[in-house]
């Protein structure tokens, strides 16, 4: 997927002329780099930006490396996830991508998709397969589809500004899945934040020392299973403390945090649901106004 386009390409792609669009750059409304020759480039995810919020219909969505088929278009969430299960489990990686581009690009938010579809979708393949309804290679590769559809949403996010807060986070020994850490790393950085998933499998002392080194306002780590031994309790409670000691907020979330298991651990803020995460880190950082409220919509 391209990173920068023209104003010609923009023009194209969502059917306007290219002065339009070099008018908006120069009001700021489409931010633009300048090359060494002094042409503008447009970030992609700025382009899509615009689409969202001013709500263009695409003439040549091809061209900003976007799904032509449009299949999502005017489905709601409900919908939608059927359409996401039936190709998560046929193991068709377009129309799986298409469904979550097509529903981001139509003003859904990454959380909404994430929280409404993609979750939902591995919560019914993972009873289907306990059932035996279907094998285990099909819920590994729907896994590696739904990442790779993640990273491609990515692609389409606002630039983060310069001065955004920074997160980082991941999951602990024993936790190999690196779906939701990704995910978490995605809607922080839809609401502006610097945020980084350091993927799977970590000690809490290295996540301590990442926190020192790179002193974030948020710190998130995803359970899916659980174990506080009385070392990893000591160890966890060393990982909340050195936050506490950056003024840093640790999150944590997971469907394997039970209660029980939260009455033995100290934490900033529970969360359910990447919605909840969403509320919370914007109590944190709150969201400026979009550029693009004196822009007339189609």
């Amino acid at each position: 997927m391209t990173d920068f386009l023209s104003p010609k390409q923009v023009a194209r792609a969502i059917g306007v002329s290219e002065a339009s669009v070099k008018r908006w750059c120069d009001k700021g409304v489409l931010p633009a780099a300048r090359t060494a020759g002094g042409h503008r480039r447009l970030p992609v995810g700025e382009v899509v930006r615009f689409i969202r919020e001013t709500g263009r219909p695409l003439a040549e969505p091809a061209l900003l490396g976007l799904p032509t088929r449009g299949r999502a278009r005017g489905m709601t969430i409900e919908r939608a996830l059927e359409h996401a299960i039936r190709a998560a489990e046929e193991g068709d990686a377009t129309q799986f991508r298409s469904i979550a581009v097509d529903l981001y690009v139509a003003g859904h938010s990454v959380y909404d998709i994430c929280d409404k579809v993609i979750a939902p979708v591995f919560t019914a393949l993972g009873s289907r397969w306990q059932h035996g309804a279907i094998e285990v290679y099909q819920e590994r590769l729907a896994c590696e589809i739904c990442m790779r559809t993640l990273y491609d949403l990515r692609t389409l996010l606002p630039t983060v500004p310069v001065d955004a807060p920074y997160a980082i986070g991941g999951t602990l020994e024993d936790n190999p899945y690196a779906l939701a850490t990704f995910m978490i790393e995605l809607v922080l950085r839809e609401i502006g934040w610097h945020a980084e998933s350091y993927g799977v499998g970590h000690p809490a002392e290295t996540l301590c020392a990442a926190v020192e080194r790179r002193k974030p306002k948020l710190v998130w780590v995803s359970f899916t299973c659980i174990d506080m031994t009385p070392i990893r309790r000591e160890r966890w409670q060393a990982l909340y403390e050195t936050a506490s000691a950056q003024n840093a907020a640790l999150v944590v979330g997971g469907r394997a945090l039970t209660e029980e298991s939260r009455r033995q651990m100290a934490y900033s803020v529970f969360c359910d649901t990447l919605a909840d995460l969403v509320a919370f880190a914007r109590t944190l950082h709150p969201v400026t106004a979009s550029p693009l409220s004196n822009v007339p919509k189609p």
